[in-house]
């Protein structure tokens, strides 16, 4: 389309995303191309931001747990002075504080899942926000502490690109990647913090 041009953007993770900078300018949209109503975009961005960020919470909770099991087999077959990894308590630790982690932040998704397809859309709307919000957060950090961990555990086998390590080593760059979109860690807690101040306030008075 004339006055639209496009230049990728090379980012730290999540190479084959494609992530692009879109550039409009003096860009005149046919009036058969309007999705829905003029001027109502934000408020459709607003109301699927749940849908969006559930989505978000699904992937992140599952590269948590692939960096889990990539940790807990390397470090059951990797030995160090004569024995597996596995068998020093220091790596034990560091394995069951991450699926403890990971199983708590599943737990927490499969109720809002069940209460998103139970749900009316207004509704789930309404009582979900603020939830979702937090476990979105909830479940960046819990990848971020996964990749580290994972990452400690394979030692300079996650360092570098290739070899057992390479899945851990991909992943440690696609954090930021699921810690950003839909909603900064930042904005994810203040949003969440606001939603059951407005809730208390609201329900208080009745």
């Amino acid at each position: 389309m004339e006055g639209v041009s496009t230049r990728h953007m090379k980012c730290m993770g999540v190479w084959a995303s494609g992530t692009t900078y879109i550039n409009f300018e003096d860009v005149k949209v046919p009036v058969e191309n309007l999705i829905g109503k003029e001027n109502k975009g934000w408020n459709y961005v607003m109301y699927n931001f749940n849908h969006e960020r559930w989505g978000l919470i699904v992937q992140t909770l599952r590269f948590a747990r692939v960096c889990y099991e990539e940790a807990f087999k390397y470090a059951s077959k990797r030995k160090t002075f004569g024995k597996p990894l596995i068998k020093h308590q220091s790596i034990r630790m560091k394995l069951a504080e991450m699926i403890r982690k990971i199983e708590s932040a599943q737990c927490w998704l499969e109720s809002i899942t069940y209460q998103l397809t139970t749900m009316k859309k207004k509704e789930s709307n309404m009582k979900l926000g603020g939830a979702i919000a937090l476990l979105k957060t909830h479940a960046s950090k819990t990848f971020e502490f996964c990749a580290r961990e994972a990452a400690q555990i394979f030692g300079g086998a996650a360092y570098t690109r290739g070899g057992v390590g390479a899945k851990v080593e991909a992943l440690y760059r696609d954090v930021r990647a699921y810690a950003i979109p839909g909603g900064s860690e930042e904005i994810m807690m203040d949003f969440g913090s606001r939603e059951a101040v407005k809730k208390f306030e609201r329900f208080s008075r009745m």
